[in-house]
This record gives structure tokens, sequence and C-alpha cells, in this order.
């Protein structure tokens, strides 16, 4: 679990400081007064998408560099890992918001230099007016969000959260159970993961006393890195991201199959499904060709 602790003195960078959970803004850009919508509004907008409180105590979501104040949005930029390779072509998008997954700040920093990718990107992301939002953990538990998209790879008659959030009513809460409509085998289960994610190859790992033909009838899905969600949850088939080596090995130990398909490459797809659904006015919303995932099976 990772713990956030407040800077002990403000940082004097062009008049921008820390607030919140190492979320900073910036007021020495002028007003943009191209035709869009206000940053706030999108803002707005997000947070009743999914509401930041569905995220993880531990998680650092929301608005978390807002370069300047009053600033307008005409495109938006889409992106699972917010690099600098990204920042470059939200730049050539002429992109203000970029809306990364995966928050770009999340461990505490005690300066914002040109000595470490991390603190490059907030520089140049500052020095070209572009705000970045990450919404992380509230895409997850939301109702239809990344876990759910995940289980479409899957014809189910039942989709239930894993860990359901009792303050909100429907389908919120963490991980997907999938009970499908018919047992299919652990190869079909593979193809059809394959399929949905859009990757050549996954890694698998066949249950003891199981093979390639033995039927599935219930997956248990977590996106991205999923073992302390999945721990402990009966089902034929574990979809994730990523698991440790003794995660994958206590699962197969105990007669549940486990596909692995990259962590990143588990929540890409959803981007998609957010670009169809987050359709405004006056926002233009594409999704980065840069962004892939940092692993890749030769």
């Amino acid at each position: 679990m990772t713990h956030f602790y407040k800077l002990s003195s403000l940082l004097k960078y062009r008049n921008f400081s820390f607030i919140g959970n190492f979320k900073y803004s910036v007021n020495s850009h002028p007003l943009n007064t191209n035709m869009g919508m206000p940053l706030v509004e999108v803002v707005k907008k997000l947070k009743e998408y999914a509401p930041l409180d569905l995220a993880e105590p531990w998680d650092n979501v929301g608005l978390l560099i807002e370069p300047s104040e009053g600033a307008t949005v005409n495109t938006v930029l889409l992106t699972i890992d917010l690099t600098e390779d990204v920042v470059d072509e939200a730049i050539e998008n002429k992109a203000r918001l970029i809306i990364s997954y995966h928050p770009n700040i999340f461990k505490p920093l005690k300066a914002i230099s040109q000595g470490h990718w991390k603190e490059r990107i907030i520089s140049k992301c500052i020095r070209n007016d572009i705000a970045v939002f990450s919404p992380h953990t509230t895409w997850d538990a939301m109702e239809n969000g990344v876990h759910e998209w995940l289980g479409k790879a899957f014809d189910s008659s039942s989709n239930k959260p894993i860990i359901e959030n009792k303050d909100y009513e429907g389908g919120h809460g963490v991980g997907s159970f999938l009970t499908l409509k018919s047992a299919i085998s652990l190869k079909n289960a593979i193809a059809a993961v394959k399929k949905h994610v859009g990757v050549p190859y996954v890694r698998v790992a066949v249950a003891r006393h199981r093979h390639l033909e033995s039927p599935i009838s219930t997956v248990a899905i977590c996106a991205g890195s999923g073992a302390s969600i999945l721990s402990g949850v009966l089902a034929d088939l574990y979809l994730t991201g990523e698991m440790l080596h003794h995660e994958v090995l206590e699962a197969t130990q105990n007669g549940i199959n486990v596909i692995l398909c990259n962590h990143s490459d588990s929540e890409r797809g959803f981007l998609n499904t957010f670009k169809e659904t987050f359709k405004h006015d006056g926002l233009n919303v594409v999704l980065s060709k840069i962004d892939k995932d940092c692993l890749e099976t030769m």
C-alpha cells in the first residue's frame, strides 16, 4: 500500500504550489480564448462520469496538473501511461488536457527538475499549458468500468463485482466475477482474451490436473495487477494483467487456471469505450498512438 505525505515546504517554481495529494496549480499563463470547453467544465463532467470517492484510499486521482486558471480545452488526449513521448504527442495534437489512466504524480515529489523523466513531464506540461487528469481506480470501481470491459471477452450470463461498493447502487465495485452462459475450453478462453484485448500473445498457467481442453464456466477478473483482489476467489479461471510467480503458483495448485495479458494491455481497450461515451460539444477526444505496454513478448 502506498502512503502519501505532504511536502514540508512549498516549492517556488513559476508560481506553482502543491495542493492536496501532490497536485498543483499554476497561474502564470494568460487565459486561452479559443473556442472549446472550459477545463473546469470538463473536470466536472469527468467527476460525474466516475465520482472521485470511488477511488481506493491509497490512490491519487483527479486533476493532477492545472497549468493555468480559466483554461479552455479543445482536444483531449487519452492514454494509460503518461510518458515523455505521450506529452510530445499531446503537444503535436494541440491537446490542452491529457487523461492519463495511471496517475503521473503518485509518490512524493521533492523537486521539479530536468533530472528525472517524471519531473520533466510535469515541467513540459506546465510550459505547454497542458492539464492532466487521472481517473485510475475510479474507472475500475464504476459501473461498466474497466473490469467489466475486460470481462466482455466472454459471453456471460452474469457479471458482478468481486468486492461490491455498498455506498452505491448497481454494479459499482472492484473486480468482476463472471458466470458464462455455456462452458468453454481453456484453449478457447485464451483465444477469446487475445481477440478482445488485441494482443498476439498472453501468458498462461494451466492449473494442476487441468489441460487446455478443461472446461471454463466461471471467470474472476481484475485488470492491471489483480492478485490482491483475486486471492481466495473460487473460479475456473483468473484473468488479469500481471501476478507474481508465487501468486500464480498458489492459484494453479488450487485448481485455478491463470491468464496474464500484461498490466496496461488489460486496461487500454477501455479507452475506446470511454471515448465513445464521453462525447461533448466542443471537445475533440483522441486516443494516443504512442501509448503501449512497456512489456512485449518476442
